[in-house]
Parts: structure tokens; C-alpha cells; sequence
């Protein structure tokens, strides 16, 4: 008897997710220490503009882009993911679509989409 663990791309994305929202935490702690930095400094006195130039890249902005991409690229294949899963499991499209806060269409757009490998 096979498990429902083997081969499951749902779990599988999902352990993709989990990696990037770790990734994220840490990103989010350098953006924290970086905005106590820029704080300090400002209340120092300084400009923006000799504050910025001197940071030590990624820049606070830089990191706040590699949250959201990275956020975005496994939230998206844990969606597709889960609604197929979902959806193999006997779930129809309007409970899925109920679940995940979304149109109809848009879960049928999540099914459609080419599996990521």
C-alpha cells in the first residue's frame, strides 16, 4: 500500500515554502538591523543621502524585494500545489475556491497551470 507521502508534490512545495519563509525570517532580521542602523544615524544627524551610499549591500530595499520574490515564487507553486491535491482528493472547485478566498475561475486557473518540476 502506497502512503500518502510518496511522491507528494504537495508536501513537496509545501517543504519549499517552509524554506523560503526561514529565508525570509532572516532576511527580515537583517532588515531590522539595518533600519535600527539607518535610525541611529539619522538621529545623529545624517542625511539620507550619506547613509544609504555607506550601507553594506543588499540595501534595506534590496532585501524587502528578496522577501517578496521569494514569498511570492513558493507561495504560488504551495497554491497550485494544494489545489491540485485538493481537488484529487474529491474537493470540487467552488469548495476549494470557498477555502482559499478566491473566484472559482481562479482555482480553475490554478488547476490548469503547468506543474512545476
Amino acid at each position: 500500500m502506497r502512503s500518502h507521502q510518496d511522491a507528494d508534490p504537495a508536501l513537496m512545495a509545501l517543504d519549499e515554502l517552509c524554506t523560503a519563509a526561514r529565508g525570509t525570517i532572516a532576511h527580515a532580521e537583517q532588515v531590522l538591523a539595518r533600519a535600527d542602523h539607518v535610525r541611529a544615524q539619522r538621529e545623529a544627524g545624517l542625511f539620507y543621502r550619506e547613509i544609504v551610499p555607506t550601507e553594506p549591500r543588499p540595501l534595506i530595499v534590496e532585501l524587502l524585494t528578496a522577501i517578496q520574490s521569494e514569498l511570492t515564487a513558493a507561495g504560488s507553486h504551495w497554491r497550485r500545489a494544494e489545489a491540485r491535491a485538493l481537488h484529487a482528493e474529491g474537493l470540487s472547485m467552488d469548495a476549494i475556491a470557498a477555502l482559499f478566498g478566491v473566484t472559482r475561475q481562479r482555482v480553475s486557473t490554478l488547476l490548469k497551470e503547468p506543474a512545476r518540476s
